[in-house]
């Protein structure tokens, strides 16, 4: 078998608010609950568990690989919700989306400041 991504854990300041945030953006399912984690679950089984770490929390990066029907409701919702957004990750095109890699992505933070990156093409294809 080979190796597939199966969870992570997001920290956050509120783990509730945080997987609300990522429910409504990435429109992923609610999966059971346990112990210090807030779960969601995405396509393919991985399963995004909040939790509220007694530490400061570092900034991570997450990209999320959407279709162009989520994108269009995903980035409709961040604006609509004004959410800070930019076509890049250095933050210098603001209220931008780009057109890299043959598809569009767009940058923003969520609630506990993690760069979150959503794209409607990969990066990298996988090569034959």
């Amino acid at each position: 078998m080979s190796a597939t991504f199966n969870h992570t854990i997001i920290a956050a300041k509120d783990r509730t608010v945080s997987a609300a945030f990522y429910r409504d953006v990435l429109e992923a399912a609610d999966a059971p609950s346990w112990g210090f984690f807030t779960n969601l679950q995405l396509d393919g089984g991985v399963l995004l568990q909040f939790a509220e770490p007694p530490f400061d929390i570092q900034m991570q990066h997450y990209a999320f690989l959407v279709d162009d029907d989520l994108f269009d409701r995903s980035y409709a919702l961040l604006r609509e919700r004004g959410i800070e957004h930019w076509a890049d990750p250095q933050m210098k095109r603001p209220g931008e989306t780009n057109t890299e890699h043959g598809g569009r992505g767009v940058y923003f933070k969520d609630p506990a400041g993690h760069a979150l990156e959503l794209i409607t093409r990969p990066y990298v294809s996988s090569q034959e």
